[in-house]
């Protein structure tokens, strides 16, 4: 296996996951940028490879993944470092709000040990800066969700490129 022909997918993952750090961006990550870093890594592949067949499923799949994979990583990890360092984050400021709008709608005990939960996380963070049920929630739902973004920024580049590569032809 050549490994070098991963390093599209490790340098665009890489740029997402440092773009993600900036707070005015960071709701676009999942929905924006991880696809278009998945898409930036195929196209980069062709170029590097001067090849210009037709992407195949399984390359555009495994780039989009490989790319939302290492996005998920250094996301969850520059988040976390972040939140050490300042003993806040999203979490901290918004569950106060979160809190009083879940609290209108009396959804039962349930809800109420969710938010106990939350609470708990909260004050670890403040308090240390670190709270191990929020490393596992956040790296897991980033690895679910980048890499599904991921994919579908794969599949989205594998049409859009083939098409540009049909037409030169």
């Amino acid at each position: 296996m050549n490994s070098k022909k991963y390093f599209p997918s490790l340098i665009t993952g890489f740029g997402a996951a440092v773009i993600s750090t900036i707070p005015e961006l960071k709701s676009l990550v999942c929905c924006l940028i991880v696809p278009a870093a998945a898409f930036l890594a195929l196209y980069l592949y062709n170029k590097t490879m001067g090849d210009n067949q037709p992407i195949r499923l399984n390359r555009a799949i495994s780039y989009g993944l490989i790319t939302g994979l290492i996005a998920a990583f250094f996301t969850s990890l520059f988040d976390l470092i972040i939140t050490f360092l300042t003993h806040s984050n999203e979490l901290v400021t918004g569950l106060p709000q979160s809190e009083e709008f879940i609290n209108q709608y009396k959804l039962g005990p349930l809800m109420d040990a969710s938010i106990k939960l939350l609470k708990e996380m909260v004050k670890e963070i403040k308090s240390t800066g670190f709270s191990p049920l929020y490393v596992v929630m956040i790296t897991i739902s980033n690895f679910f969700i980048l890499s599904i973004f991921g994919i579908a920024g794969g599949l989205i580049g594998m049409t859009f490129l083939n098409k540009k590569n049909r037409s030169r032809i």
